[in-house]
């Protein structure tokens, strides 16, 4: 018999079955499914928990109406995104004036609390100040006797028939250190606007009341001086004047008033030229406007700062103090009591907040119809308690600075935005890696600027400090009457002012209050200040989704670094660089604003307009790129409710309620443009024409980058601030539509390869 091996004589297992086989396949296929199955429900359970939720806390709904209220939800963004932001905002709600009014109104509030301040202190004369100033019946029963009071210790004037022909500058002396008001020039004390910065004595052109113009029209010349004359006639008649006195000293005075003005270069004229400001001592002034004496003035003025003939001063246009000097000679020659009623008018005018309603309805009439022979917009009316907050401010700023932060600006709040302020900062410094104009040292050197740069958040540290938040205040004496108690505030802030410049002074002196809403950055001080006024809702808040904060103030932060720097864009400010390419492309840019057309048959000013245009976009550029970095490496994102927002596309819509919103309706058309390019990614993604390339919304454009820097005015001035609460500056934020540009234009708005 064949043998076998041991392996063959062991039993094998039976073959399955076929019917097993399927069993098994449908086992295996059914586990695999409930696996992906479950895998699946996990996804998207992960998905949904990290995907934006909708913020429903108490503050995000308050904004969520903001939004409403200034929106239109009709219109879809994409179609028209101004519209859909802005449809229903009227003039400046919802803005940088609506958020200053909320400051005020808040510190109304802490003002007309009870028993909320301190006895004897600082705080306590603040409030009583605030109190006489709302005091109206007060000030109606004593009418018009304090300034008769006023103008008896100027000498009186012919008008009233009791006029003490007195030294003219005795007189002069008396209203700019006792009054503060400079009929003739200004003069301040502020840092030079160049290194090392010192503080100098400034001598300025003064602030005209009459919107005068160098090339107005006749026929609205005529109809000014009218207005004007009418409202003197009424001042000169509230306080006890003959009539007919009266109108020959008001035609008299706005004489000149006109004769003063004619004097005046504008500044764009002067820079040209290239006298912007000059040097001077005391003595060589004296010599040149020898009419004024110049050191009695100045030595009143700014007690107790020492004044010598050797003084240096800044002068700011010496034509205009030589014209001027001509002129008062003439008068003193001629019409010395027309020249003291000129004085004594101006005087009234500037007084006449403090007066009672008589004196205030004529200039709230003069105002009217100024703007009506101008062409300007109606100003609202304000109630008496804001003009009472921002007269306490001014005068008893340390005491309410405290008062305020601690209500309105937590330390939370300032942990929150430093945090903001430390994302925007980066995302600079990245770009700066990628700027292709500028040399590696300099690269260098910009990046060191910006890390040492210093910032500032809420209020002045020394404000602060208890002690001084509840300075006694000694040299303001209060009542018997609202004006006098005025001019004593008057006078102690006109003597703190002087005594900070001459004291060494550890820390950088704000420019703004704590409850402003204007960021500045300091040149001399290489520091950039955000006031706790600023950081508040709709602008920011840190239960607020983070789109709406980069987007409003962020936007707000980079606009401000960007300043620190202008002075590569100067001429011979950066001799490394490649500056053809970059002031090329700049007149390129200017050239195209220019031709861009404006109701009324206006245009975009080519300078400064377009470089605060250029300069809201690159600070949107900049806010942008740091949330987007944001969004790739944090979770948690929310949005507001009922909106329908992506958080990218909120960031536009907080962007617009900072930037746009306040716009004027006939800029409209213009603002369409604005965020065309930077809102094609995010609101309305399609693939862009092979004809025309569209730059990526974080890639836009670097060249808007570049222009931002020069900031306005920088030239002139040592701080460059975001302004709030003067004459809209038309042209704001714009960016050209590229299927409307050249192509050498289209070109340097594309993505840099």
């Amino acid at each position: 018999p064949v043998q076998r091996s041991p392996e063959e004589r062991l039993p094998t297992a039976p073959e399955p079955s076929g019917q097993w086989s399927v069993v098994k396949r449908v086992l295996v296929a059914g586990l695999l499914f409930s696996v992906l199955l479950g895998f699946s429900v996990l996804l998207v359970y992960i998905f949904r928990s990290c995907g934006p939720r909708p913020c429903t806390t108490p503050v995000c709904w308050d904004l969520l109406a903001r939004y409403l209220a200034s929106g239109n939800t009709s219109v879809a963004p994409c179609t028209d995104f101004f519209s859909f932001a802005c449809g229903q905002a009227k003039g400046t709600d919802y803005s940088f004036q609506a958020l200053a009014e909320e400051n005020k109104s808040r510190l109304r509030r802490i003002l007309e609390a009870p028993g909320s301040w301190h006895l004897g202190s600082g705080e306590e004369k603040a409030f009583q100040f605030y109190r006489s100033c709302m005091d109206t019946d007060a000030i109606e029963a004593v009418g018009a006797a304090p300034l008769r009071q006023v103008i008896e210790e100027l000498g009186g004037w012919r008008i009233s028939g009791n006029w003490t022909s007195l030294d003219f500058n005795r007189t002069l002396r008396l209203l700019m250190s006792q009054y503060g008001y400079f009929p003739f020039f200004r003069a301040y004390l502020q840092p030079h606007p160049t290194p090392p910065y010192s503080p100098v004595i400034q001598i300025d052109q003064p602030e005209f009341d009459v919107p005068l113009k160098q090339e107005q029209e006749q026929k609205i010349y005529a109809q000014i001086v009218r207005e004007y004359v009418t409202y003197l006639n009424q001042l000169g008649t509230l306080l006890g004047g003959e009539p007919n006195k009266v109108q020959e000293h008001a035609y008299l005075s706005i004489s000149i008033t006109s004769q003063l003005f004619q004097f005046l270069r504008p500044l764009e004229q002067r820079r040209a030229q290239g006298k912007l400001f000059r040097m001077v001592t005391i003595d060589q002034l004296q010599e040149m406007a020898p009419a004024i004496d110049w050191l009695s003035c100045l030595q009143a003025t700014f007690t107790p700062m020492p004044l010598s003939p050797s003084q240096l001063l800044l002068v700011h246009d010496l034509d205009y103090l030589k014209n001027m000097s001509q002129l008062v000679e003439e008068q003193l020659s001629k019409h010395r009591d027309f020249l003291q009623s000129h004085m004594i008018l101006g005087l009234v005018r500037t007084l006449s907040p403090a007066l009672d309603s008589k004196f205030q309805e004529a200039r709230r009439s003069l105002i009217q119809k100024l703007g009506e022979l101008t062409e300007r917009p109606p100003m609202p009316s304000r109630p008496r308690w804001m003009k009472c907050v921002e007269d306490t401010g001014t005068f008893f700023m340390p005491t309410l600075a405290a008062l305020f932060v601690r209500e309105a600006f937590s330390p939370s709040t300032q942990s929150a935005a430093m945090e903001l302020f430390t994302t925007i900062k980066n995302a600079l410094i990245s770009r700066l890696r990628r700027i292709p104009w500028m040399d590696e040292k300099t690269r260098k050197e910009t990046q060191n600027r910006v890390t040492q740069l210093q910032v500032k958040m809420g209020a002045p540290e020394w404000a602060l400090e208890p002690s001084l938040a509840r300075q006694e205040y000694n040299d303001i004496q209060l009542g018997p009457s609202y004006l006098q108690s005025f001019l004593s505030c008057v006078r102690s802030l006109q003597a703190r002012i002087v005594q900070s410049f001459l004291q060494s002074f550890p820390y950088h002196r704000w420019q703004v209050s704590p409850w402003g809403v204007n960021a500045y950055y300091s040149v001399p001080d290489h520091v950039v200040v955000f006031p706790a006024g600023l950081l508040q809702p709709p602008f920011f808040h840190p239960g607020y989704p983070r789109a709406v904060n980069f987007g409003a103030a962020g936007s707000i932060m980079a606009h401000e670094l960007l300043h620190i720097f202008y002075q590569l864009l100067l001429p011979g400010g950066c001799p490394a660089c490649d500056t053809r390419a970059l002031q090329g492309a700049l007149l390129c840019m200017k050239h195209h604003y220019e031709t861009i057309p404006l109701p009324n048959g206006t245009s975009f000013n080519g300078s400064r307009t377009f470089l605060e245009n250029a300069a809201d976009i690159g600070g949107l550029a900049i806010a942008l790129q740091a949330y987007s970095k944001r969004l790739l490496w944090h979770h948690g994102e929310t949005t507001l409710p009922n909106l329908d927002l992506s958080p990218q596309q909120l960031f536009f819509r907080s962007y617009a309620q900072v930037d746009s919103c306040h716009l004027p309706p006939r800029l409209v058309p213009c603002q369409r443009s604005t965020l065309l390019l930077m809102l094609k990614e995010q609101l309305l993604p399609e693939t862009p024409s092979p004809k025309q390339p569209q730059p990526s919304a974080i890639e836009v454009p670097t060249i808007i980058f570049y222009t931002y820097h020069l900031g306005p005015s920088f030239h002139f001035t040592i701080n460059s601030s975001t302004k709030v609460g003067t004459p809209f500056n038309e042209g704001k934020t714009l960016l050209p539509n590229p299927s409307e540009m050249s192509p050498t234009f289209s070109s340097l708005i594309s993505p840099q390869k």
